[in-house]
């Protein structure tokens, strides 16, 4: 693999060291805190010793990136974002951990590349991808992020570095790959970039006016293009249950005329009161959405920003919740449930009266190789909802579904789900505690989540 000097030039080469000297209020993207020290450090090798975690950007919206304890050192890889290696030829390029899709976009779309799995925000790392081991709207073709990842080094819980892959500590590599950051801190990603002949993407929006319409769209969707996905109005009921748009779309051979760039961000100025989003605001946005498209397909050119990141278009939207904040809850359920069962879960979804404007269908391909990496062959389904006093019980009940479903929820995004509910859901479970037991057996690596999740 090649170096790439003018890479690296253009990329930036962080000098600051920041040490924060006392424990202070973490945060995550649904606005969860905890207390905890963190350290951000341009060399991960130094900042990561001895570190009970390490996190990006904490665009995880429950306790996945805050700390176990008040005492607990977390080491903010920020600082380490470089490119490290480009092979111009073959796509494959490894970087420093800290590296954010943002910039690897800024870097190489122009260049004709782009990341094989791309999550519904750029403002997240490649540790984070790894981590999480992020899918994307080409599940049900290309899988998750870690399918395309072929080397990473891992600082152990004892102070060990480890260059591990699919040949080599094998089993450490797949357990990292969705391990939420628990069996090793992950400094360095080595992973296979996408050629792309231009910087546009051909794409195509259907109004759908039932679920069972939406399913048969979305299926017949995935098979003509790479990148699907559905925007549901969670709050309709009866005939016009599962009613929304669907989006497809793939790579253009050719850009239009007049082509401009994307309209820079917007911010979300102050947080809403408590309470101001709430099921009669979601409900007319909802409507006004629903009928802003018309009936029958749309075509048109897009960006990548709009079509793969549009809530990144309004930088800290998640103050709409104000400042109780929001979990999002996100689960799979199994082709093998059939369609009777997406009807049934968005039915008891709508009966809670408690998500959001946020209503996301996919669909997923088959279970990847990480050892709790989310997706597995069905249907996935993922809506916001602001936190209220009815929260963890309306968490319940969906979760009771899902286990009965044979499905299970994203880590990445969950708050609520009890220890009982995810080893229900979950029978990779073992598997993980075993290379926990294994990789780190005095459990120095930990997370307000695996504290939740699985004990310590």
């Amino acid at each position: 693999m090649r170096h790439v000097e003018a890479m690296a030039a253009t990329n930036r080469i962080p000098t600051a060291i920041t040490m924060v000297p006392r424990a202070k209020a973490l945060t995550s993207w649904g606005r969860m805190t905890a207390l905890g020290y963190e350290i951000a450090h341009e060399r991960l090798g130094e900042s990561t010793e001895g570190a009970a975690l390490a996190r990006g950007l904490a665009r995880s919206y429950g306790d996945a990136s805050l700390p176990a304890r008040a005492s607990d050192r977390l080491a903010s890889t920020l600082l380490a974002d470089r490119v490290l290696a480009f092979d111009p030829v073959s796509g494959r390029l490894r970087a420093e951990s800290g590296l954010t899709l943002a910039e690897l976009n800024r870097l190489f779309i122009p260049r004709g590349w782009f990341t094989p799995v791309s999550p519904g925000t750029q403002f997240v790392t490649l540790g984070g991808m790894v981590a999480s081991d992020v899918h994307g709207k080409n599940h049900h073709r290309d899988g998750c992020f870690g399918a395309h990842v072929s080397g990473l080094l891992v600082r152990l819980g004892d102070g060990d570095l480890v260059e591990c892959s699919p040949r080599e500590h094998s089993d450490l590599f797949y357990g990292c790959i969705g391990g939420m950051g628990l069996l090793g801190h992950i400094l360095e990603v080595e992973f296979q970039l996408r050629a792309i002949p231009s910087p546009w993407i051909r794409t195509e929006t259907l109004r759908v006016n039932n679920l069972g319409e939406f399913l048969t769209c979305l299926s017949d969707a995935a098979s003509r293009f790479p990148y699907t996905m559905g925007w549901i109005d969670c709050l309709a009921r009866q005939k016009h249950l599962g009613r929304g748009v669907l989006m497809a779309g793939e790579w253009s051979s050719e850009a239009p005329p007049g082509a401009r760039p994307p309209a820079h961000s917007l911010r979300f100025p102050f947080d809403l009161p408590t309470g101001a989003l709430n099921r009669y605001t979601a409900r007319a946005f909802n409507t006004a959405f629903f009928r802003a498209h018309r009936a029958g397909i749309s075509r048109s050119l897009s960006t990548p920003e709009p079509f793969f990141y549009p809530l990144d278009r309004v930088l800290d939207w998640n103050r709409a919740y104000g400042k109780r904040g929001f979990t999002q809850y996100q689960c799979v359920l199994p082709r093998a449930a059939g369609p009777e069962a997406v009807h049934e879960f968005l039915q008891r979804m709508v009966q809670t009266q408690s998500t959001s404007p946020l209503c996301v269908i996919k669909d997923c391909g088959p279970e990847g190789r990480g050892v709790l990496s989310f997706p597995l062959e069905g249907t996935s389904i993922a809506a916001d909802m602001r936190i209220t006093e009815e929260t963890p019980r309306v968490v319940r009940l969906l979760n009771e579904f899902v286990i009965s479903a044979g499905g299970r929820i994203y880590l990445t995004k969950d708050r609520f789900t009890s220890r009982r509910d995810f080893a229900a859901m979950e029978p990779r479970l073992p598997t993980f505690n075993a290379l926990r037991e294994r990789w780190d057996p005095n459990r120095r690596l930990r997370s307000a989540l695996s504290q939740r999740l699985l004990e310590y």
